[in-house]
């Protein structure tokens, strides 16, 4: 795991250029189970058994989020969650979306 769990996300004021080229991509690398979808968001989706598990992940993935004060799309279904997140204010990337998902990924106990 990458050193971006252990990272805090910062609001974004906007007025930021979304991530690109060399950054993104090295950031990107560091959490291979994500995909970045046409520059402007990541997303990846979490398996589960059952239910009821699904459901507690999201409950700690909004923790985290609330937590961090940066807030992804959580979808729910049975056995799985599908995570969607990118910075709203500037409609791109930035290094919190990052940090956001390794935290995620820490949450996740199949």
């Amino acid at each position: 795991m990458s050193d971006l769990s252990s990272r805090h996300c910062v609001p974004c004021r906007g007025g930021v250029a979304p991530l690109q080229g060399e950054e993104l991509q090295r950031l990107a690398s560091q959490l291979p189970e994500w995909q970045v979808v046409n520059n402007h968001h990541i997303t990846r989706t979490y398996r589960f058994p059952d239910f009821k598990t699904a459901l507690a992940f999201v409950n700690r993935a909004g923790a985290i989020a609330e937590a961090e004060g940066h807030h992804p799309d959580l979808t729910l279904a049975w056995g799985r969650v599908d995570v969607l997140t990118y910075t709203h204010k500037i409609d791109g990337l930035t290094e919190s979306d990052f940090i956001l998902a390794a935290k995620i990924d820490q949450a996740y106990a199949p």
